[in-house]
């Protein structure tokens, strides 16, 4: 719902801190000494570092009569003093719904809802209207931003910021990753890509933040929950476009062919224990069974070992080791040209994806409709799974071995331990031309 504010109180905007918790910061002032001070946070405090670059303090877009406005970070209003009260309304265009209206002789004004809503702002003054204005980005500078530190996500997300640029016409800059910007600008010339540290709020007609937002229980920042529509999904209905998925283009520095013989990549690691295959002699096996299928093996993981405490999780057996720290596009290249991808739901699957490479995905904590689209999903129903799915259950980054419905039982980790081997390897029987290599094989190992 939205926060609206009465003639006996200042208005109330909604925020979210670093644990998206949500606050209520009051402000009833216009002036920007007004505007910078805050409720009940002591002035020594220091600011929480936010994941996205913050919005200028002042709306950038100047109205008549000294008023100001914008869509960075919700809709927001800004109001000179006058002796005359302001009477400021939010409508949806859409929906026909009044969201917010209220009536102050001076102040800030800011939606509580922080995704796309195709706002029409309304001020009277003295009962007739001074200014109207409805949201079209149209030929404007819209800024989508995305969190770094992460490569699946915004591969996944980045294609819907593309959609919204194709649906509203406008000029449109992404904040990304620097690695990921390698790969996206010579594939999108007319979209400007730029790191966090290189934006200008100060440009911005509106902006956007997609993330994953596990505790907007209000929906400030999200319309839906992400758990519900699917990790990559929850883009669009962020943006407000068609949620149907499409994979990103990729530039490549060198797009020819790494390896002369047939060849399959693998990535066998991840950022949690929940997230690995935990069948002890399942990547054994199917390494084994896809070199006797005429296949090299090649382990593309930036790290050959990774694991906490006790629990450590190594390069299999009998795969060519090609690990180390590259850069994506000499990985979208290896997988590019590969038969098909074997890996687990992660980083390197979601780039196998936008590489086009037909990827087989052995994954029990997420459910099917979290990713991406396979007919090479494997999933075992028969054991407990998708938990990282399921709105009743917070995920933990900080733990390493979360299993939030059988921690430290017997059926920890039954998700993927219960998945087979035969099962993958039934599942890699059904790709096109599996098989074909057999009488092929080589055992040369060296890279084009």
């Amino acid at each position: 719902m939205n926060i609206a504010a009465s003639p006996n109180t200042p208005f109330s905007s909604v925020d979210l801190d670093l644990n998206n918790e949500t606050k209520i910061v009051v402000d009833n002032s216009a002036s920007p000494a007004g505007i910078s001070a805050s409720a009940g946070v002591p002035a020594a405090a220091e600011p929480p570092k936010r994941a996205y670059p913050a919005p200028t303090e002042l709306p950038t877009q100047q109205g008549p009569h000294g008023l100001r406005f914008d869509f960075n970070d919700g809709a927001r209003v800004l109001c000179p003093e006058s002796n005359h009260p302001w009477r400021v309304r939010l409508r949806d265009i859409d929906t026909g719904n009044i969201l917010f209206e209220t009536e102050f002789g001076g102040g800030r004004v800011n939606s509580a809802k922080r995704y796309f809503v195709r706002f029409r702002i309304e001020i009277e003054q003295q009962s007739e209207t001074v200014f109207s204005h409805d949201f079209s980005a149209k030929d404007r500078e819209v800024l989508v931003q995305f969190p770094v530190g992460t490569l699946g996500d915004p591969i996944g997300w980045f294609p819907y910021a593309v959609k919204f640029k194709e649906l509203h016409g406008c000029k449109l800059t992404c904040a990304i990753g620097e690695k990921l910007i390698a790969l996206f600008r010579g594939a999108y010339p007319d979209i400007t890509f730029l790191t966090h540290e290189e934006v200008e709020p100060e440009r911005y007609y509106a902006t956007y933040s997609v993330g994953l937002f596990f505790d907007d229980k209000d929906f400030v920042f999200q319309p839906c929950d992400f758990r519900h529509v699917g990790l990559h999904r929850t883009a669009a209905y962020i943006l407000g476009v068609d949620p149907t998925e499409v994979a990103p283009r990729l530039a490549l520095e060198d797009d020819s062919r790494p390896i002369a013989e047939p060849y399959v990549c693998i990535a066998v690691q991840s950022t949690t224990q929940s997230k690995y295959w935990n069948n002890p002699t399942g990547w054994r096996e199917i390494v084994s069974f896809l070199k006797h299928a005429g296949y090299r093996v090649i382990c593309i993981d930036q790290k050959p070992t990774h694991g906490h405490e006790l629990i450590w999780n190594h390069i299999p057996n009998g795969a060519e080791d090609d690990t180390g720290d590259k850069s994506l596009s000499e990985r979208a290249r290896l997988l590019k040209h590969a038969d098909f991808f074997v890996g687990l739901s992660s980083g390197l699957a979601w780039l196998a994806w936008a590489a086009g490479t037909p990827v087989v995905m052995i994954s029990g904590f997420t459910h099917p409709t979290n990713e991406f689209e396979t007919p090479y999903r494997v999933i075992n129903y028969h054991a407990c799974n998708s938990c990282w799915n399921d709105v009743r259950v917070r995920f933990d980054h900080k733990d390493f071995f979360w299993c939030p419905r059988h921690k430290d039982t017997p059926r920890q980790f039954e998700c993927t331990r219960l998945i087979t081997t035969a099962h993958v390897k039934r599942v890699i029987e059904t790709i096109p031309g599996f098989g074909l290599h057999v009488s092929e094989h080589s055992s040369g190992n060296n890279f084009i």
